[in-house]
């Protein structure tokens, strides 16, 4: 197995999780808090995504998937569309609500083609490469793509929790 191979392995399990968290639920359940601070699954998967799109995307020199396929529009969201859900407080998780399941999985899948097209190019000479001079010490390409699936993991696992709680209820 190849640096390329076990990226790929990666953002398919990150990919495998998002599924199982959002798959056959409906508006009411995406967009459910467990309390009044909490994440909702709509908001950890939007979130996930556009870290893994802007930061994957950068790398990459390629335009955001959701600037150049129109996801910004169609999520309607009342802030920047150029948020990623960094630092956002409650009032900003609580207005992050999809239509559908649909919505959520369709960027979702999107990014996850685009991220699996560029890693798939990489070996491990390129994982040396700086793409950030804003850190000490700088960021190298496989710390930034570690970086993202590790916080994607974690939030589709934290959407998978907020699942089976409401499966509970």
């Amino acid at each position: 197995m190849n640096s390329a191979d076990i990226l790929v392995d990666a953002f398919e399990r990150i990919h495998e999780t998002v599924h199982a968290a959002v798959e056959g639920l409906a508006p009411a359940e995406l967009n459910a808090r467990l309390d009044a601070d909490a994440n909702s699954i709509s908001w950890l998967v939007w979130h996930l995504t556009r870290v893994q799109d802007d930061h994957v995307s950068d790398a990459a020199g390629t335009e955001q998937v959701w600037f150049a396929r129109g996801w910004a529009d169609r999520y309607e969201l009342p802030f920047t569309k150029e948020a990623t859900g960094y630092g956002q407080g409650t009032a900003q998780v609580a207005s992050v609500r999809v239509s559908s399941a649909d919505l959520l999985l369709g960027y979702f899948d999107a990014v996850h083609e685009q991220s699996l097209a560029f890693v798939r190019g990489l070996d491990g000479r390129a994982l040396d490469r700086v793409v950030d001079e804003s850190w000490s010490p700088p960021v190298t390409l496989g710390a930034r793509l570690v970086s993202v699936i590790a916080d994607d993991l974690q939030h589709a696992g934290q959407a998978a929790f907020v699942r089976g709680s409401l499966e509970r209820r």
